[in-house]
């Protein structure tokens, strides 16, 4: 698995790694039941701690997107084929998209190209083009 980190970004590090793996699973390039590199394995391939590798998987599996076991190790629990939703997810989404769009309107962008690049993102994942 090939993932892209800036080093300098204000971003910490096991939070690109989260969000490089969802974005992986909405682009179809991960599935359900694909395995993740080893904590150990995915730090020296990136030359970083494995804990911090370790604290992304972990904030993954609270989130629902991937399922550790000690013998198969991390494993995508689901991906946009799965099936519905579960209970409360959509909520608990809406309310980190609140604070995001909060951002964007604090910031002067206007609601026309707010919505504009929401549907370029959402274009962008090979999942949706499925749909």
């Amino acid at each position: 698995m090939l993932l892209t980190l800036d080093l300098d970004s204000e971003v910490p590090i096991y939070q690109q790694i989260r969000d490089r793996i969802v974005e992986a699973i909405a682009d179809g390039v991960l599935a359900e039941g694909d395995p993740l590199p080893s904590t150990r394995q995915l730090g020296a391939d990136l030359a970083i701690n494995f804990h911090t590798v370790n604290k992304a998987y972990d904030l993954l599996r609270t989130q629902g997107f991937i399922r550790i076991n000690r013998k198969t190790g991390a494993v995508v629990r689901r991906d946009a084929t799965s099936g519905p939703v579960e209970d409360g997810y959509a909520d608990e989404w809406q309310e980190r998209l609140r604070t995001l769009l909060a951002e964007a309107v604090a910031l002067g962008v206007g609601p026309r190209e707010v919505t504009s690049r929401c549907e370029a993102v959402l274009d962008s994942f090979a999942v949706s083009a499925r749909r």
